[in-house]
């Protein structure tokens, strides 16, 4: 069966004050980096899984991000599959 590899990518929505963000912009400043209006910070999981097709791989790491990778409420999600090669 095919082996793929899932990045999920959560951010806090954009109405959620991001206190990380906040932080690390400041602390950008105080290192001279001026220019820098604004920072989100989120975190990325990969998911290796095997599944029949690219299609059913998605399915199954949607469902991981809804039911525990991602708290629904506060934040939102992108998943993006690729096929690994076989050995």
């Amino acid at each position: 069966m095919p082996r793929f590899l899932a990045h999920v990518n959560v951010m806090l929505r954009p109405i959620i004050n991001d206190p990380q963000g906040l932080a690390v912009r400041d602390g950008l400043h105080s290192l001279g980096f001026a220019a820098v209006t604004e920072v989100r910070v989120g975190k990325r999981i990969d998911v290796t899984l095997e599944a029949a097709t690219p299609a059913e791989a998605e399915a199954q790491v949607r469902d991981a991000a809804k039911q525990l990778l991602a708290n629904s409420v506060i934040e939102d999600f992108e998943v993006t599959v690729t096929e690994l090669a076989t050995a």
